[in-house]
């Protein structure tokens, strides 16, 4: 009962019976929606910081990558809730699921609190791993990561609370909350860039305010919405060390293929960066735009960790098989979509965010090299989301840290042959085999699937290999 003294409605959807797309669709269209809203966030910032400098897209993106390095630890727990929550409620215990969210929710803010402190403390050393030549752009880029450090925590505590509202099928709630903290980054971004006089400084503030109000809407809609998964919930509680250590074991391969692929990215930039801003900002750029294929990508796979989780710990194996099927042919046609148009509307695209005819033309190219890996990089979503789903995180994890280290190799040979080109197309080829590597391996391991449904899985028996 609440406060009032009306009952309160623990809002979920059963992913385990009804059409298999509908419900697919009806979980991963949102989380598509708050992927895009993600990507939005990014495009907006190098909108804007494209009109202040290349020197301010250089910066923002050196700093990017430690954002992306911070998704190593913010994956223990949005992987906790959604594996944990999404078996546990197929499986007809939804007390245990609620412990696996809140302690996911406690680890989250941990690791996020430990982890923007560095961000702060160690911004010095962190930007010269990059060796920039430019000074200005060395001084924007230490003021810009201390300043979107003091946000990391608020990233991580939404991202487990995200996990927590898919698991439970209910992935329009984080789209709406998602949603106006876009609307006030894009609101605040021109006004403290330009008006205020902030600059790049601006722009990070801006983003710093919107994940604080995302964070204490869905802190708000978890405790107090009408809508909330769950009836009863603590975000302080006494930890349950069973439980997070089984957070671990799922999260640990997903936190190790996160930090190396980051880390090797930061190889690569390195790489790049002795070819000046105009190749640093070529990338930045370029990798926000194909981000319309991993964030839709990774969105649909997080819609398949739920789908699969409720229908593994269902023991539900034939729609865990259809729904596979049903994911690959739907992402297959995105991923084609996704290639036509980077090599259709590549040059046009980079011209919105930076109208320089040098950026252009080297875009351009750039754009034709990633154009490879669509279609591979959207298959791979659903093979990854499908083994998540399943407790099995080792297998995509291990494909992709293979890949990566294939990646630096191919990237040191290219760069001596074609310049800044071998990198990006050592990028490319890459994550092309990546995508093949992964899927292949789960066509072929599920085959050991049983061929009938079975009693409800125990989540905790699930091994992470």
């Amino acid at each position: 009962m609440s406060q009032s003294g009306k009952p309160v409605s623990e809002v979920r959807n059963d992913l385990t019976s009804g059409g298999i797309l509908n419900k697919l669709l009806l979980v991963a269209l949102p989380i598509m929606g708050t992927q895009l809203i993600q990507m939005s966030y990014n495009l907006t910032d190098m909108f804007w910081l494209g009109r202040l400098s290349a020197g301010a897209v250089a910066a923002s993106g050196t700093c990017g990558l430690f954002m992306w390095l911070s998704m190593s630890l913010l994956m223990v727990g949005r992987m906790g809730a959604e594996i944990g929550v999404s078996q546990h409620l197929g499986k007809g215990d939804p007390d245990t699921a609620r412990r696996y969210s809140e302690n996911s929710v406690m680890a989250s803010f941990a690791l996020g609190a430990a982890y923007g402190a560095a961000m702060v403390v160690f911004r010095r050393p962190l930007v010269a791993f990059f060796n920039i030549q430019e000074p200005e752009i060395v001084a924007m880029a230490e003021s810009y990561l201390a300043l979107v450090g003091i946000g990391v925590p608020f990233s991580f505590v939404t991202s487990a609370l995200v996990g927590t509202f898919n698991a439970a099928g209910n992935s329009r709630v984080p789209f709406v909350v998602n949603g106006v903290g876009l609307a006030i980054n894009m609101i605040l971004d021109p006004i403290m860039i330009f008006p205020m006089g902030m600059g790049l400084a601006g722009a990070a503030v801006a983003t710093v305010v919107a994940q604080a109000v995302s964070c204490a809407a869905l802190v708000f809609v978890t405790l107090r919405g009408s809508r909330r998964p769950f009836a009863r919930y603590r975000l302080l509680s006494k930890p349950d060390f069973t439980i997070l250590k089984r957070i671990v074991v799922w999260s640990a391969p997903i936190c190790a293929e996160s930090a190396f692929f980051t880390f090797m990215a930061m190889v690569t930039s390195r790489m790049v960066s002795p070819f000046g801003e105009t190749a640093l900002a070529t990338g930045r750029i370029g990798s926000q735009i194909e981000s319309l294929t991993w964030l839709i990508g990774g969105g649909f796979g997080s819609a398949l960790v739920s789908f699969m989780g409720q229908n593994y710990g269902a023991g539900k194996w034939t729609r865990v098989r259809r729904g596979f099927s049903i994911s690959i042919w739907t992402m297959a046609v995105y991923g084609i979509a996704v290639t036509v148009l980077l090599l259709a509307a590549g040059g046009a695209m980079f011209w919105i965010f930076l109208p320089d005819p040098e950026v252009r033309d080297l875009g351009i190219r750039y754009m034709q090299a990633l154009a490879v890996c669509q279609l591979p990089q959207c298959l791979e979503a659903v093979s990854s989301g499908t083994f998540r789903g399943t407790g099995r995180t080792l297998p995509s994890s291990l494909v992709s840290v293979l890949s990566n280290v294939l990646r630096v190799t191919l990237a040191a040979v290219g760069v001596r042959m074609f310049g800044v080109m071998g990198v990006w197309g050592a990028i490319s080829l890459t994550a092309a085999l990546r995508g093949i590597a992964s899927l292949t391996w789960y066509l072929v391991d599920s085959r050991k699937q049983p061929k009938q449904d079975t009693p409800p899985q125990s989540a905790d028996a699930v091994t992470a290999v």
